[in-house]
C-alpha cells in the first residue's frame, strides 16, 4: 500500500530534512520504491543534504507549470527518488502551491513512499503540506520550545483536517530518552515512533553532503534511522550495515539482468 507521509516540524532547525533524508535513504536501502519531495518553495536544501548539486527543472519549475513532475525527479542514494526545490528565489511569486496535490497524486502512482519535507512552523505553504499527505509526522528536538511549536502544528494539522502520525525525537540524549520519550509523548498527544540520538556522526556527513546512512552506516544514528524506517514499511529491522547494502546489490542486479536482450 503506497503511503505518504508529511514530515514537519515547529521550528527551524530541528534536523527535518536530516530526517527526511536518511528515512528516504533507509527505506530505499530496504528495497523499497521511495520518493522525497521538498516543499519548502522559499528555503529548500533537501537536494543539497542529498549531495544534488545539478538540478535544472525544481519543484519549483512544476509549480509554475514550467514543467511536468517527471521532468523534476531525480536519482539519488540506492535509487532513491528525489524532487529538490528550487535554490534561487526568481519567480517565486510564480509558484502555484495548490498544484502540490497534482503532484503527490502523480507522484503516488510511481512509488511506495512518498516523503514530503515541508516549511517549518504555521505559514501557508506549511499548512497546505499538512493535507498533502496520509499523515503528518512532526520532527522534535527534546527542548521546550521545539516541543511547544510542535505542539501547536499537531493542533494545527487535526484543525485543517489532517492526521498527525507521531513523532520522531531528534538529537536525543541516550541516558535520558526513555523518561524523555514518555513526557513528551504526553505532552505532544502523539506516539513517538522513533528516536534518534544525537551523533557527530550526523553532522560530518553533513558537511561531507550525504546522508548519514549512507557514510556512516554503523553508526548509532544510522541505526535508528533504519529503525524508524522499518518500523514504516512494517519489515524486520537489519541492522547490520552489510545486509543492508547485499541488498541493494542483488536487487541492483536482478534489474540489471531484466534489461539484457
Amino acid at each position: 500500500m503506497i503511503r505518504a507521509y508529511t514530515i514537519t516540524s515547529g521550528k527551524g532547525g530541528t534536523g527535518k530534512t536530516t530526517v527526511t533524508a536518511n528515512l528516504g535513504v533507509a527505506l530505499a536501502q530496504y528495497g523499497r520504491e521511495t520518493c522525497v519531495v521538498d516543499t519548502d518553495i522559499g528555503l529548500a536544501n533537501l537536494g543539497l543534504v542529498l549531495g544534488l548539486s545539478e538540478t535544472p527543472v525544481t519543484l519549483n519549475e512544476v509549480l509554475t507549470g514550467e514543467a511536468p513532475i517527471q521532468d523534476a525527479i531525480y536519482e539519488g542514494p540506492y535509487g532513491l527518488m528525489v524532487v529538490p526545490g528550487g535554490l534561487s528565489l526568481q519567480r517565486f511569486q510564480d509558484v502555484d502551491p495548490e498544484r502540490l496535490k497534482d503532484v503527490v497524486r502523480d507522484l503516488t502512482d510511481i512509488c511506495d513512499f512518498l516523503l514530503l519535507d515541508a516549511p517549518a512552523g504555521i505559514g501557508p505553504d506549511a499548512v497546505l503540506a499538512l493535507t498533502a499527505a496520509d499523515e503528518v509526522i512532526l520532527v522534535v528536538n527534546p527542548e521546550i520550545a521545539s516541543i511547544v511549536d510542535a505542539i501547536k502544528v499537531r493542533v494545527l494539522t487535526e484543525t485543517v483536517g489532517g492526521t498527525p502520525g507521531g513523532a520522531i525525537l531528534n538529537r536525543a540524549a541516550l541516558e535520558k530518552s526513555n523518561t524523555n520519550q514518555r513526557r513528551i509523548e504526553r505532552a505532544l498527544g502523539v506516539s513517538i515512533i522513533g528516536s534518534i540520538p544525537e551523533d557527530p556522526s550526523v553532522r560530518e556527513a553533513s558537511a561531507a553532503r550525504m546522508p548519514v546512512v549512507v557514510r556512516s552506516p554503523a553508526s548509532k544514528s544510522s541505526k535508528a534511522f533504519r529503525r524508524v524506517a522499518a518500523s514504516l514499511a512494517a519489515i524486520p529491522v537489519e541492522e547490520s550495515p552489510r545486509k543492508v547494502q547485499e541488498r541493494f546489490v542483488e536487487r541492483l542486479a536482478r534489474a540489471l539482468f531484466r534489461r539484457e536482450p
